[in-house]
C-alpha cells in the first residue's frame, strides 16, 4: 500500500524566520509545496514553539502570512525541540491515517533534526525536504563555533540521505520533487 503523507511545517514564526538564513528562498519553497499539498488533499500541519522566546499571542511567536494554516488545518503547540514530545502530533497523524512525514521547518540543527528521527523512531515514512528547511543566520561571532549555515542544512541533508532506520523508508527530496499521497 502506498504511504498517505503528511506536510509538517515546523517553527517558521515570525522570531525565527527574522533571524533564518535565506528565509524569504526557504519560506516560498514552503508555501509552494503546502500549495500543492492542499491541492492534493494531503494535510498541512503548521507545529509552532513556545517558550520564553516566543510567548504564545506575541507577535515573534505568530506564524508567518505565507505559511499561516488555513481555516481548519491542524496547528501543534509544543515546548520542546520534538513535536512529538507532550503534544497530540503523533494521535493526529495516526487519526488522518499518515504513514509518512514530510518534513520542513526551523532550525535544521534543532526541531528539524529531532523531529525528524522521534518521527522515524515512532514509525513514520520520512521525507526531507532538502531546499525546505534552514536554520540561523552565521555572524562573524559564529565563526570557529558553528558551521556555516549552508554546510550546516548540506550536512543534514547528506545524513537523511545516507542514515538507517529499521524497517523505514527515508528520502531527502527538492520541494518540486516531493510526491504528496492523500489517505
Amino acid at each position: 500500500m502506498p504511504p498517505s503523507t503528511a506536510l509538517l511545517v515546523i517553527d517558521m514564526q515570525n522570531a525565527t524566520v527574522a533571524m533564518a538564513h535565506r528565509a524569504a528562498e526557504t519560506v516560498a519553497v514552503i508555501a509552494g509545496l503546502s500549495e500543492r499539498a492542499r491541492a492534493a488533499g494531503v494535510p498541512v500541519v503548521t507545529v509552532r514553539q513556545g517558550d520564553e522566546g516566543m510567548v504564545p499571542g506575541t507577535e515573534g511567536w505568530g506564524v508567518v502570512p505565507e505559511l499561516a494554516p488555513r481555516e481548519g488545518e491542524p496547528v501543534v503547540d509544543k515546548t520542546a525541540p520534538d513535536s512529538f514530545l507532550g503534544t497530540g502530533l503523533d494521535g493526529l497523524l495516526k487519526a488522518l491515517g499518515v504513514t509518512e512525514v514530510i518534513v520542513t521547518g526551523f532550525a535544521t540543527e534543532v526541531c528539524v533534526d529531532t523531529t525528524a528521527r522521534q518521527a522515524l523512531s515512532r514509525g513514520y515514512d520520512l521525507v526531507v525536504v532538502a531546499d525546505g528547511h534552514t536554520t540561523s543566520r552565521r555572524t562573524a561571532a559564529d565563526a570557529g563555533r558553528l558551521m556555516p549555515a549552508d554546510d550546516s542544512i548540506a550536512q543534514y541533508n547528506t545524513i537523511y540521505r545516507t542514515i538507517g532506520w529499521p524497517g523505514r523508508r527515508i528520502r531527502v527530496r527538492a520541494a518540486a520533487d516531493v510526491e504528496l499521497r492523500p489517505a
